[in-house]
C-alpha cells in the first residue's frame, strides 16, 4: 500500500470514528461478533528492518485492547462460545474472540500474564513440530540473514542468482520475494534451500527456532488454565496449498493426534498455517471437517455472522496489522464496515447448517471465495 493510498484509508476511518457512522451501521454490519487474531506480543524495539512488524502488537497494546474491549461492553468468548453463537440467532450484544498464532516465547512471556491479569478467555494455536524443537522457523532465519547482510548469493531454479541489499528498501523487497519463494515449495525443496542459505551465512536456524517457542513446560502451565483454549496448526506448519493433498491431510490429522496426546483433551480447533487465500484450498476445507475439527480458522479478514451463514471450517479473522497503534481503528474494524456481507453463492458446495456461504474479505464492495485449486 502506498503512503498515499494509507493515508485515504486512515482518513476515512477516522471519519467513521468521529461521525459515529461505525457505531450506527454496527447493527447492520457487524454480524454476531469478530475472531481477532494476533501473533507477536512483546515490547517495541528499534529497527530499520522489521518485516515480521505488522504481525506484533506490544503487552500495552493488548492490556488497551482489552480494556477498551470491555468498555465497549463486548463479550470476550472462548472460540467454542464463538461456534455457537455463529449458528445461533442473533444476540443482543456481540463477541469478540482472542486468537494467538504460532505459541511463540513472547506469548507466555508477555501475552500471558496480561490475559490472567485480565481473566479472559483465549485461544492458541499450535503447530506441534516447534515445541520438540523440530520445527524449522525459516522466516526467522530468513529474515536474520537478510538484516544482517548487504549481499545474498543463492541457487533459484538452477540458477546462481545474486542480490545486493545495501538500501533497507531492498532489503523489505527480497525478504518479501524470497518468503514467497519458500514458502510455495515443497517441504523437502525449502529445507534444502533454506539449509543451502544458512550454511552460507553462517545461520543456526535449529537454534534459532528452539529458542523462538514455546517448551511442552510453558505449554502445560498455559493448558491447565481454564481460559485456554489450545488449537492445532498442524505439525510443521506448512502452507497446505504447497502439499500434496495425501500429505495435507497427514499434517492436519497428526497436528491434531500430536496435541491431543501431549494436552490429554480433544483439540477441536484448527488454524490455517499462514491462513491467507494462497495458503489453503476448498480441498483443505473438507480435510479439516473430516478431521474432527468444530472450526478452522482463516487469516482472511471478516466479521463472523449468525445463523450459520459463516462457514465454521472457513472462519475469518482480523489479524490486526502491529504498526497501527489506535484503538479507535480497533473499533472501526470491529463495526464490520470495512468488510462486504457475507452472501449466499450456489457455486460453494459446502453448506453450515443448511445454506451454502461465500467468504467475503477485503475492504467494502469485494468479495472473495473460497479458494479453489487452480
Amino acid at each position: 500500500m502506498t503512503s498515499e493510498s494509507w493515508f485515504i484509508k486512515r482518513a476515512k476511518m477516522e471519519l467513521a470514528y468521529f461521525s459515529f457512522y461505525a457505531r450506527l451501521k454496527q447493527r447492520q454490519t457487524g454480524g454476531a461478533g469478530v475472531v481477532l487474531r494476533f501473533q507477536h506480543v512483546r515490547p517495541f524495539h528499534m529497527g530499520m528492518f522489521q518485516p515480521h512488524k505488522p504481525h506484533e502488537i506490544t503487552p500495552r497494546f493488548l492490556d488497551r485492547t482489552i480494556r477498551a474491549l470491555k468498555r465497549w461492553k463486548y463479550d470476550i468468548v472462548t472460540m467454542d462460545e464463538a461456534c455457537h453463537r455463529a449458528l445461533s440467532p442473533p444476540m443482543r450484544t456481540r463477541f469478540v474472540a482472542l486468537t494467538f498464532d504460532g505459541g511463540y516465547k513472547d506469548f507466555v512471556t508477555f501475552a500471558y500474564p496480561i490475559l490472567q491479569k485480565h481473566n479472559v478467555p483465549f485461544a492458541l494455536y499450535l503447530p506441534t513440530a516447534f515445541p520438540d524443537g523440530l520445527g524449522e522457523a525459516w522466516w526467522l532465519a530468513l529474515e536474520e540473514m537478510v538484516a544482517r547482510e548487504s549481499r545474498i548469493s543463492l541457487v533459484m531454479d538452477r540458477k546462481e542468482r545474486h542480490f545486493m541489499i545495501y538500501k533497507t528498501q531492498a532489503k523489505y523487497e527480497l525478504f518479501e520475494y524470497l518468503a514467497e519463494w519458500l514458502r510455495a515449495m515443497s517441504p523437502a525443496d525449502r529445507t534444502f534451500a533454506i539449509k543451502d542459505l544458512c550454511t552460507r551465512y553462517s545461520t543456526d536456524i535449529e537454534a534459532l527456532s528452539r529458542s523462538a517457542w514455546m517448551n511442552w513446560d510453558d505449554l502445560a502451565t498455559i493448558s491447565a488454565d481454564p481460559n485456554a483454549t489450545i488449537g492445532s496448526a498442524t505439525v510443521n506448519y506448512p502452507a497446505l496449498s504447497s502439499l500434496r493433498d495425501v500429505d495435507a491431510q497427514r499434517e492436519i490429522a497428526m497436528g491434531k493426534a500430536v496435541a491431543e496426546a501431549a494436552f490429554h483433551r480433544d483439540i477441536k480447533h484448527f488454524a490455517y498455517p499462514f491462513g491467507d487465500r494462497g495458503a489453503w484450498r476448498r480441498q483443505h476445507v473438507v480435510m479439516a471437517q473430516e478431521a474432527g475439527f468444530t472450526s478452522a480458522a482463516s487469516t482472511i479478514s471478516g466479521v463472523v455472522e449468525p445463523l450459520g451463514r459463516t462457514n465454521l471450517h472457513a472462519l475469518p479473522r482480523i489479524a490486526w496489522d502491529g504498526r497501527e497503534r489506535s484503538i479507535r481503528m480497533m473499533r472501526v474494524l470491529l463495526s464490520g464496515i470495512t468488510f462486504a456481507p457475507v452472501q449466499p453463492t450456489r457455486n460453494n458446495p459446502l453448506h453450515t447448517s443448511g445454506r451454502s456461504i461465500q467468504l467475503t474479505m477485503g475492504i467494502a464492495g469485494s468479495t472473495q471465495p473460497i479458494p479453489t485449486t487452480t
